[in-house]
């Protein structure tokens, strides 16, 4: 039951910084739609090297782009690496098993060195990355609608508060007008 409520309390803090963020819905999205990208995309411990410069770039939210990049982390990678080498290798038609695939993965996890990489091969290091551009493909569009969506909700939520207690004056037209448009 600790567990569950551990859980719980990450989620909600995770939730209340993304949806609190004071920019745009789309703003919040988009960085943490480029989290997620190079979070699925590039191997742990180079997506914070691309994401923050990217939403820089692009102008998302620098905190998106920094914890939409903790979808691979120390726990999930036995599960997602993987996977994501096993659906690469088939969408090549690649020889590569899923027990080959795992144990390789595995390897090089434990090992950490140039040369376990080295001797992945050719054929996983193009399965890993294949395999990552179709979750790439799946994750960034649902990260990014799916960000949108709960800051518009909470907004929406928070402001129905504000009227409902008679505090609405304290904002300017302006504001109200900003508020109905992103609804």
């Amino acid at each position: 039951m600790k567990f569950k409520n551990k859980l719980r309390r990450m989620w909600l803090r995770l939730y209340m910084k993304m949806v609190r963020e004071k920019a745009s819905p789309e703003y919040i999205a988009r960085g943490w739609a480029i989290g997620m990208f190079y979070g699925c995309l590039i191997p742990f411990g180079f997506q914070l090297i691309c994401s923050i410069p990217t939403s820089v770039i692009l102008k998302g939210s620098k905190i998106g782009a920094t914890v939409g990049t903790f979808f691979t982390n120390h726990f999930s990678i036995f599960i997602i690496y993987p996977l994501q080498c096993w659906a690469g290798n088939k969408i090549m038609c690649g020889t590569l098993t899923w027990e080959k695939t795992s144990e390789a993965m595995n390897l090089l996890i434990k090992e950490q060195s140039y040369s376990a990489l080295l001797g992945l091969g050719w054929e996983l290091v193009a399965s890993f990355f294949i395999g990552g551009a179709l979750l790439t493909a799946v994750m960034t569009p649902l990260t990014y609608f799916g960000v949108k969506k709960l800051v518009l909700l909470f907004r929406e939520r928070k402001n129905k508060k504000i009227e409902k207690r008679g505090n609405f004056k304290s904002h300017s037209k302006n504001d109200k007008d900003a508020i109905r448009k992103e609804l």
